[in-house]
Protein backbone atom coordinates (compact mmCIF):
# COMPACT_ATOMS: atom_id res chain seq x y z
CA UNK A 1 0.00 0.00 0.00
CA UNK A 2 2.91 2.67 1.32
CA UNK A 3 6.63 2.58 -0.59
CA UNK A 4 9.18 0.68 1.64
CA UNK A 5 11.14 4.27 1.67
CA UNK A 6 8.10 6.45 3.04
CA UNK A 7 7.51 4.25 5.68
CA UNK A 8 10.97 3.68 6.91
CA UNK A 9 11.02 7.69 6.84
CA UNK A 10 7.79 7.84 8.87
CA UNK A 11 8.69 5.38 11.44
CA UNK A 12 10.24 7.64 14.26
CA UNK A 13 7.41 10.06 13.87
CA UNK A 14 5.84 10.92 17.54
CA UNK A 15 3.84 14.18 17.03
CA UNK A 16 2.03 14.87 13.59
CA UNK A 17 1.27 18.87 12.92
CA UNK A 18 -1.62 19.45 10.85
CA UNK A 19 -3.26 22.37 9.27
CA UNK A 20 -6.79 22.52 8.96
CA UNK A 21 -8.06 24.43 5.71
CA UNK A 22 -7.13 22.11 2.86
CA UNK A 23 -5.86 19.68 4.86
CA UNK A 24 -8.96 18.83 7.12
CA UNK A 25 -11.21 20.30 4.74
CA UNK A 26 -11.56 20.60 1.23
CA UNK A 27 -10.85 24.37 1.51
CA UNK A 28 -13.84 25.89 0.60
CA UNK A 29 -15.18 28.54 3.22
CA UNK A 30 -19.04 29.01 3.32
CA UNK A 31 -20.66 31.96 4.40
CA UNK A 32 -24.35 31.67 5.75
CA UNK A 33 -26.47 34.54 5.88
CA UNK A 34 -25.92 34.87 9.16
CA UNK A 35 -22.33 35.59 8.42
CA UNK A 36 -20.87 32.14 10.12
CA UNK A 37 -18.32 30.58 8.14
CA UNK A 38 -18.93 26.78 7.42
CA UNK A 39 -16.63 24.11 7.11
CA UNK A 40 -16.94 20.34 6.50
CA UNK A 41 -15.16 17.53 7.85
CA UNK A 42 -14.35 14.57 7.06
CA UNK A 43 -15.48 11.38 9.58
CA UNK A 44 -12.81 8.87 8.28
CA UNK A 45 -9.83 11.78 8.96
CA UNK A 46 -11.23 12.30 12.27
CA UNK A 47 -11.29 8.23 13.19
CA UNK A 48 -7.52 8.36 11.94
CA UNK A 49 -6.47 11.14 14.37
CA UNK A 50 -8.55 8.76 17.35
CA UNK A 51 -5.82 5.49 16.18
CA UNK A 52 -2.77 7.60 16.20
CA UNK A 53 -3.33 8.69 20.15
CA UNK A 54 -3.98 5.05 20.24
CA UNK A 55 -0.39 4.37 19.29
CA UNK A 56 1.08 7.02 21.05
CA UNK A 57 1.31 9.62 18.20
CA UNK A 58 0.51 13.14 19.58
CA UNK A 59 -1.93 14.70 17.22
CA UNK A 60 -1.18 18.57 17.36
CA UNK A 61 -3.41 21.33 15.04
CA UNK A 62 -1.97 24.21 13.80
CA UNK A 63 -4.04 26.71 11.83
CA UNK A 64 -3.90 30.82 10.67
CA UNK A 65 -7.70 30.49 10.75
CA UNK A 66 -10.24 30.75 14.05
CA UNK A 67 -13.57 29.53 14.96
CA UNK A 68 -16.00 27.87 17.29
CA UNK A 69 -16.97 25.34 14.90
CA UNK A 70 -13.56 24.11 14.30
CA UNK A 71 -12.99 24.36 18.13
CA UNK A 72 -15.77 22.03 18.93
CA UNK A 73 -14.49 19.12 16.09
CA UNK A 74 -10.85 19.69 17.66
CA UNK A 75 -12.15 18.89 21.00
CA UNK A 76 -14.66 16.47 19.56
CA UNK A 77 -11.75 14.33 18.19
CA UNK A 78 -10.31 14.68 21.64
CA UNK A 79 -7.35 16.77 20.47
CA UNK A 80 -5.79 18.86 23.61
CA UNK A 81 -3.20 20.61 21.34
CA UNK A 82 -4.96 23.44 19.60
CA UNK A 83 -3.39 26.58 17.93
CA UNK A 84 -5.71 29.05 16.33
CA UNK A 85 -4.95 32.13 14.70
CA UNK A 86 -1.71 31.55 14.18
CA UNK A 87 0.52 33.70 12.34
CA UNK A 88 4.32 32.16 12.22
CA UNK A 89 3.13 28.32 12.86
CA UNK A 90 6.95 27.62 12.68
CA UNK A 91 7.40 29.62 16.05
CA UNK A 92 4.15 27.84 17.70
CA UNK A 93 5.52 23.82 16.63
CA UNK A 94 9.01 24.60 18.07
CA UNK A 95 7.50 25.50 20.91
CA UNK A 96 4.76 22.77 20.81
CA UNK A 97 8.02 20.48 20.48
CA UNK A 98 9.91 21.66 23.58
CA UNK A 99 7.01 21.77 25.21
CA UNK A 100 6.85 17.52 24.51
CA UNK A 101 10.49 17.51 24.82
CA UNK A 102 10.89 16.55 21.31
CA UNK A 103 12.52 17.69 18.13
CA UNK A 104 11.98 17.89 14.53
CA UNK A 105 13.30 14.42 14.21
CA UNK A 106 10.24 12.86 15.38
CA UNK A 107 7.69 15.53 13.95
CA UNK A 108 5.34 15.07 10.57
CA UNK A 109 3.77 18.12 9.12
CA UNK A 110 0.81 17.99 7.16
CA UNK A 111 -0.18 21.37 4.82
CA UNK A 112 -0.77 22.44 1.52
CA UNK A 113 -0.17 26.24 1.43
CA UNK A 114 2.67 28.27 1.71
CA UNK A 115 2.64 29.07 5.45
CA UNK A 116 3.29 25.38 6.08
CA UNK A 117 6.26 25.22 4.24
CA UNK A 118 8.61 26.52 7.05
CA UNK A 119 7.07 23.23 9.22
CA UNK A 120 7.53 21.28 6.05
CA UNK A 121 10.84 22.04 5.56
CA UNK A 122 11.44 21.18 9.51
CA UNK A 123 9.81 17.92 9.86
CA UNK A 124 11.21 14.41 9.58
CA UNK A 125 8.55 13.84 7.69
CA UNK A 126 5.83 16.10 6.07
CA UNK A 127 2.84 15.26 3.42
CA UNK A 128 0.09 17.15 1.63
CA UNK A 129 -3.35 16.15 -0.07
CA UNK A 130 -2.60 16.32 -4.36
CA UNK A 131 -4.84 19.98 -4.33
CA UNK A 132 -2.21 21.33 -2.25
CA UNK A 133 0.00 24.43 -3.99
CA UNK A 134 2.75 23.68 -6.69
CA UNK A 135 5.29 24.83 -3.78
CA UNK A 136 4.34 22.55 -1.10
CA UNK A 137 3.65 19.62 -3.19
CA UNK A 138 7.32 19.46 -4.71
CA UNK A 139 8.77 19.48 -0.64
CA UNK A 140 6.62 16.80 0.82
CA UNK A 141 7.82 12.99 1.61
CA UNK A 142 4.43 12.11 0.46
CA UNK A 143 1.34 13.24 -1.56
CA UNK A 144 -1.66 11.27 -0.54
CA UNK A 145 -4.09 9.93 -3.16
CA UNK A 146 -7.16 11.64 -1.09
CA UNK A 147 -7.76 15.37 -1.63
CA UNK A 148 -8.35 17.71 1.80
CA UNK A 149 -11.44 16.96 3.47
CA UNK A 150 -11.87 13.95 1.78
CA UNK A 151 -9.59 11.44 3.54
CA UNK A 152 -5.86 12.61 2.69
CA UNK A 153 -5.66 13.08 6.69
CA UNK A 154 -7.10 9.64 7.09
CA UNK A 155 -4.32 8.49 4.91
CA UNK A 156 -1.63 10.03 6.61
CA UNK A 157 -2.92 8.45 9.27
CA UNK A 158 -2.88 5.03 7.82
CA UNK A 159 0.37 5.38 6.50
CA UNK A 160 1.67 6.03 10.34
CA UNK A 161 0.03 3.28 11.79
CA UNK A 162 1.67 0.72 9.01
CA UNK A 163 4.48 2.44 9.44
CA UNK A 164 4.53 1.59 13.32
CA UNK A 165 3.65 -1.56 12.96
CA UNK A 166 -0.09 -0.93 14.47
CA UNK A 167 -1.87 -0.86 11.20
CA UNK A 168 -2.78 -4.94 10.70
CA UNK A 169 -3.67 -5.27 15.28
CA UNK A 170 -6.24 -1.87 14.90
CA UNK A 171 -8.11 -3.49 12.02
CA UNK A 172 -7.66 -6.59 13.69
CA UNK A 173 -9.35 -5.72 16.42
CA UNK A 174 -12.09 -3.92 14.78
CA UNK A 175 -13.04 -7.13 12.67
CA UNK A 176 -12.85 -8.88 16.00
CA UNK A 177 -10.04 -10.86 15.28
CA UNK A 178 -7.62 -9.45 18.39
CA UNK A 179 -8.48 -10.92 21.12
CA UNK A 180 -9.76 -14.79 19.76
CA UNK A 181 -6.17 -15.53 18.79
CA UNK A 182 -6.88 -15.97 14.59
Amino acid sequence: MFKTEVLLKAQPIKVVFFDIDGVMTDGRLIYSEKEETLKQFNVLDGQGIKWLEHVGIIPVVISGRTGKHVERRLRDLGISRIYLGVDKKLTVASQALIDLTLDWSYAAVMGDDWADLEMIMKAEFSCAPPNAHAEVLSRVSYVTKQKGGEGAVRELCDLLLTAKGKYQSLLDNALGLGDTGK
